[in-house]
């Protein structure tokens, strides 16, 4: 990456920091009911100014701004993942303290933030034991990575390397022993994460033979990554590795010969195909839907198990990314969900620097003007992403701001 390039790169990032300082500015760009969220609102841009706290005056100050003016507009927002409701304060701080000095005061508040994750967990790992027991398939909402126990896992796992283990200890268990069992556990004759086409949200399009899903988002490369990272962290329960090996060798078998992945695999293909002939509709260079997160996903699974074999395919895979003209790809703007930021922080983690030129050329080209906020669809994640890349965050953090996202 051209010395050019990352002054440019942290150029935008602090410009558009600098334009999220606010609170109130920021809370009034979106609705209300959003205003608290880590995806959209307040949660996000607090993230993005503690994680700037070490290089630009005034950040620690600012973030801390922002995650009181979180908990004032969290009002009654119902449990949820860690993105909206409480979990995305209490994952926000979780990660963004991790910047600060052991003496911010905010440090005080993570036992009560693990807690709460821990026990947001345990509740939604009943509800898959309690599904399963009665041969119900799991709902995205209680696996993946932005309600369910998938990103609650991940953030989880960061407040356990960071010494809250008693807090934060059966909260990870639980997230990792349903997700090892959801994995291990197939729905008649298709995997653990198969959903009819009734329990998809309806703005998806399933076929009536139901589906199930490949992606870092809502699909089985989320659980596969954060099962793997806890691996690689010493956090293992009965069955782990083999749930590990088994999501990695699915999405293989999916895997098309142009080295992507379809968004999902419905219910008659999986019935009546032995693997790579899925049809593909729907995003596949996404961070969300696509090779980026898949990629980081199969990677982290090479490293658990010491298989190089799936660290090559996520490397022929983002290569095959690579080699596509931008103009190819299907991502939205430059945010990190689906947009050019996510595969650049994708590239940049899985060390593919072909890729991550051509992400970072795009995405300087449009992020200051980009709209809107947010952490996973807006300016906070393309800041951070660019941030990244400039050398602007320090590498002292054991748990990334961009562990949120599952890419660390």
């Amino acid at each position: 990456m051209s010395t050019t390039i990352d002054a440019q790169a942290a150029a935008c990032a602090l410009d558009i920091a600098r334009d999220l300082r606010i609170p109130g500015d920021v809370a009034a760009s979106i609705s209300d009911r959003a205003a608290h969220t880590l995806c959209y609102g307040l949660a996000g841009t607090a993230l993005l100014h503690a994680c700037l706290a070490e290089t630009e005056p005034g950040s620690a100050t600012t973030a801390a701004a922002h995650w009181d003016a979180t908990a004032r507009t969290l009002a009654k927002a119902p449990a949820d993942g860690i993105h909206t409701g409480p979990g995305a304060l209490a994952a926000s701080l979780i990660i963004g303290t991790g910047y600060l000095p052991s003496r911010d005061p905010h440090q005080a508040l993570l036992p009560r933030a693990t807690a709460w994750l821990s026990a947001r967990a345990t509740a939604l790992a009943h509800h898959h034991h309690h599904r399963a027991a009665r041969a119900e398939a799991t709902p995205w909402a209680v696996y993946d990575a932005i309600k369910g126990l998938t990103g609650i896992g991940r953030v989880l796992l960061a407040a356990h390397n960071r010494g809250h283990r008693a807090d934060a200890e059966p909260g990870l268990r639980a997230t990792l022993t349903a997700l090892t069992h959801m994995i291990l556990t197939p729905v008649g004759t298709r995997p653990g994460w198969w959903l009819p086409a009734t329990l998809h949200p309806p703005t998806v399009n399933i076929p009536p033979s139901g589906a199930a899903t490949t992606g870092l988002a809502h699909g089985i490369a989320g659980p596969l990554a954060l099962l793997a990272t806890a691996q690689r962290a010493g956090h293992t329960v009965p069955g782990q590795p083999d749930a590990i090996h088994t999501a990695a060798q699915w999405l293989l078998t999916w895997q098309t010969p142009e080295n992507t992945w379809p968004p999902h695999i419905s219910g008659n293909v999986l019935d009546n195909s032995s693997g790579g002939t899925a049809p593909v509709t729907g995003r596949t260079t996404a961070w969300c839907y696509g090779t980026p997160g898949i990629g980081a996903a199969l990677a982290s699974a090479g490293h658990a198990l010491d298989l190089p074999a799936l660290n090559r395919a996520a490397t022929t895979a983002m290569n095959a990314l690579a080699a596509q003209p931008p103009e190819d790809w299907d991502t939205e703007g430059t945010a990190l969900c689906h947009g050019s930021a996510g595969i650049l922080q994708s590239a940049l983690r899985l060390s593919c620097r072909p890729l991550a030129d051509r992400a970072a050329h795009i995405t300087l080209t449009s992020a200051v003007t980009s709209r809107p906020h947010g952490f996973l669809t807006g300016r906070t994640g393309t800041a951070l992403a660019l941030a990244n890349l400039s050398g602007l965050l320090p590498a002292s953090p054991a748990n990334a701001w961009d562990c949120l996202v599952l890419l660390s």
